[in-house]
């Protein structure tokens, strides 16, 4: 132990963490999450591993199966896809039964559940625009 001049011994001496708060971009967000749902790893293990709350990483859980992990970086994934024999031409066709789509079309389900229906002749760029703004809602 060490003495001051007002006779005030010190033992010791410690630093306490401040709470800093971090900031982390999103695909290191992603990363930390892939990782936690990857092998027999628990989310515990995980947040101690990148000295996180757990509660924080069971959010960005959430927010990474719902697809809206932050950010501009975009989490990719696989949609289901059917490909069909060629059908006649909607023109060549008397009518179409309610409910059905004509043939040549083509449905697109878009994040959230929003319906695109388009035919053969549409526009690839048009509907490039039409989904990046179905995206972003």
């Amino acid at each position: 132990m060490t003495g001051d001049s007002d006779g005030i011994f010190v033992g010791r001496l410690s630093v306490v963490n401040t709470g800093r708060r971090r900031r982390w971009s999103a695909a290191e967000k992603a990363r930390i999450v892939e990782e936690s749902l990857t092998g027999h790893r628990q989310a515990s293990a995980t947040a101690r591993c990148h000295d996180i709350p757990t509660s924080l990483l069971f959010r960005w859980r959430r927010a990474y199966r719902e697809g809206r992990l932050g950010g501009s970086d975009e989490v990719c994934g696989f949609v289901p896809a059917v490909v069909m024999p060629d059908a006649p031409r909607p023109e060549e066709v008397p009518s179409v039964a309610p409910g059905r789509m004509a043939p040549g079309c083509m449905e697109i389900i878009a994040h959230g559940g929003r319906r695109v229906v388009v035919d053969a002749g549409v526009d690839a760029a048009a509907l490039a625009r039409v989904l990046d703004v179905l995206e972003r809602r």
